[in-house]
């Protein structure tokens, strides 16, 4: 027999237009498309199909869903048609042995916990005090209650007790509930404590509307803003897209999706009738994600904030819905504006008017590098295709592919067959995303200081910190030879600006100052004393492999500057880049290769 979830799955991801469409001559006709009816051979179009999942015969009432249709057009069994109808929609369907009384599906369980702790949720929100701070947050956001229903939006509260014993006495013990998520235990022998505290709840639904799992805003003050279930049994946060429980229909009716960043925003932009929006649950897009939306459509308009964050996760996200073959428009909105606020304030109409303004993906990177004068002169120009590559290489459309390398060679003053060749070599290390507000100059030492580390030049750095710690008379002496820029270890640099600003902080304080890659490189540093007792000598040795390295890579840039350079500029580069290696030379050369090893 075939499991249930994935009977679900194949139904859901199935493209009933498109499997019908093969055996009858289908017309769009408003919502629905029209042809003549297979069953009873009609000739004119009584025969309705609707993307939703569903036909229907006005003459001879034939009617059922996409298995249906192909069991009786094709003769198929049941467990046949769902295998024909996977194998269209992409879905692997295999037969599973189950003995006589298995029981139900397990993660029925982890279905109706989740929906009683949202029924909880939105109980408290609404008829309890201990909502009314987030009944404030939603006034302010102007989200009515009709809307917030529509959504299940609820509360959870900073109490420990309450959600545990309503669920314990509903029959789900702590065990259950920490499986779900709803609990977690921080620490052995530490009572359960709700995951979610003092935050808006949004109940987070799988295609079938199956509370699966939770995303949490929180009231006030604190971090993290936003916290989402942990996976369970029922959730793949990286599988899973917010909203795709209402979005689903829409999006095969206007054969386009709307791509935005949170959660009020999917709900904004739904509840106005922009019917068609997701939300990747507040990461990063995934190749999973991406393979979901292909699914259903091959348009994507991705309406992620305008500001640097947002433009560096828009151009992540098209390169990964570029690897599906889908096609990425980008809509710019106004500066300061989101997808919420500006629905809330202009409404659909003038949004849908901004849908229509959107430009290619590869256009938009095209367009904020040129604003920012990146093709100016060489070294920009190299840094700027450094930056079309990850984009270009993502396209797995052969003719979107060759429209970029055209618009690319255009843009940089190259042939074709000169972008073909680096495309070709180009190295697998992703560049960096272009973003609004950062100057050419900055985002060239910004994209140097990212690129590949060397195991000596992390030793030397890593050795001039604990320097730095441990001996502290010593921090005026380093900060006098490297600055910041010299780190490319983001956990160090980080350690070395503390100690540089501050000094005589103590070990605590410096920790104060860094985020949890920084607390634990500053714990490992602290716990190893030993081996700084020429302190002359480390500063030395580890400032002169630092100049080595950006020695080094001054020269790796004139190698890549090369294939885009004119004769009189391949001069100039060759003879900057002997004198480069005269400097190396000077340093002591490959001897400081070692550096990494003697001293990891």
């Amino acid at each position: 027999m075939i499991p249930d979830d994935v009977i679900d799955q194949v139904r859901e991801h199935a493209d009933i237009v498109a499997i019908v469409g093969e055996l009858v001559k289908l017309k769009r006709v408003g919502n629905s498309f029209r042809g003549p009816c297979p069953f009873h051979q009609g000739k004119d179009p009584n025969f309705s199909v609707s993307p939703k999942g569903a036909y229907h015969c006005f003459v001879c009432h034939e009617k059922g869903d996409v298995f249906t249709f192909v069991q009786k057009r094709l003769g198929l069994d049941f467990v046949d048609a769902v295998k024909y109808v996977g194998g269209k929609s992409g879905i692997d369907v295999k037969e599973v042995s189950r003995e006589r009384g298995g029981g139900p599906d397990p993660r029925t369980r982890f279905w109706e916990m989740n929906g009683a702790a949202a029924e909880y949720f939105t109980r408290t929100l609404w008829d309890n005090d201990l909502g009314a701070p987030a009944r404030q947050y939603l006034e302010g956001r102007e989200l009515d209650r009709a809307t917030a229903d529509r959504f299940g939006l609820g509360f959870a509260p900073r109490d420990p007790k309450l959600l545990r014993e309503h669920l314990a006495a509903l029959g789900y013990d702590d065990a259950q509930q920490i499986e779900a998520g709803l609990l977690v235990v921080r620490e052995e022998g530490q009572e359960p404590r709700p995951r979610f505290r003092n935050r808006l709840m949004f109940p987070i639904y799988d295609a079938q509307g199956r509370v699966i799992a939770f995303g949490g805003r929180v009231i006030g003050e604190g971090e993290p803003k936003y916290l989402n279930s942990p996976e369970s049994p029922t959730f793949l946060k990286g599988s899973t897209l917010y909203g795709l429980n209402w979005a689903k229909n829409a999006i095969r009716k206007d054969e386009r999706v709307l791509l935005v960043e949170g959660y009020f925003d999917c709900v904004r932009l739904l509840a106005a009738g922009l019917e068609s929006t997701v939300a990747p649950l507040g990461t990063a897009l995934t190749d999973a994600q991406a393979e979901l939306i292909r699914r259903y459509t091959t348009t994507v308009f991705l309406l992620y904030d305008s500001d640097k964050a947002g433009l560096k996760a828009t151009f992540r996200a098209g390169d990964v819905l570029l690897r599906q073959g889908i096609k990425v428009h980008v809509v710019t909105l106004p500066e300061g504006e989101d997808p919420d606020t500006f629905v809330r304030r202009q409404g659909k109409a003038k949004l849908e008017l901004e849908l229509g303004r959107a430009i290619d993906v590869f256009e938009r990177k095209l367009q904020i590098l040129q604003r920012h004068g990146w093709f100016a002169d060489l070294r920009h120009k190299r840094a700027a295709l450094d930056r079309l590559l990850p984009t270009i290489r993502a396209a797995s459309d052969a003719i979107t592919r060759g429209l970029y390398l055209a618009r690319a060679a255009e843009a940089v003053g190259v042939t074709q067959d000169v972008l073909e060749r680096e495309l070709r070599q180009a190295r697998t290390g992703r560049a960096r995303p272009v973003t609004e507000r950062q100057e050419p100059e900055t985002r060239v030492r910004r994209q140097e200081r990212r690129r590949p580390l060397t195991t000596e030049g992390i030793s030397a750095e890593r050795q001039l910190v604990r320097l730095m710690l441990h001996r502290r008379q010593q921090i005026e002496t380093v900060a006098e030879k490297i600055g910041i820029e010299s780190f490319r270890h983001p956990a160090l640099a980080r350690i070395f600006a503390v100690l540089v600003a501050s000094p005589d902080a103590g070990v605590d304080e410096v920790a104060s100052a860094l985020d949890e890659a920084g607390v634990a490189a500053l714990n490992e540093l602290s716990a190893e004393q030993g081996g700084l007792d020429v302190p002359a000598r480390i500063i030395q040795d580890c400032v002169a492999v630092l100049r080595q390295r950006e020695l080094g890579e001054k020269i790796d840039r004139i190698d890549r500057e090369l294939p885009l350079a004119s004769d009189a500029d391949k001069d100039r580069l060759v003879r900057r880049k002997q004198q480069l290696m005269t400097e190396i030379n000077a340093l002591g050369g490959r001897r400081w290769k070692s550096f990494g090893r003697t001293r990891s």
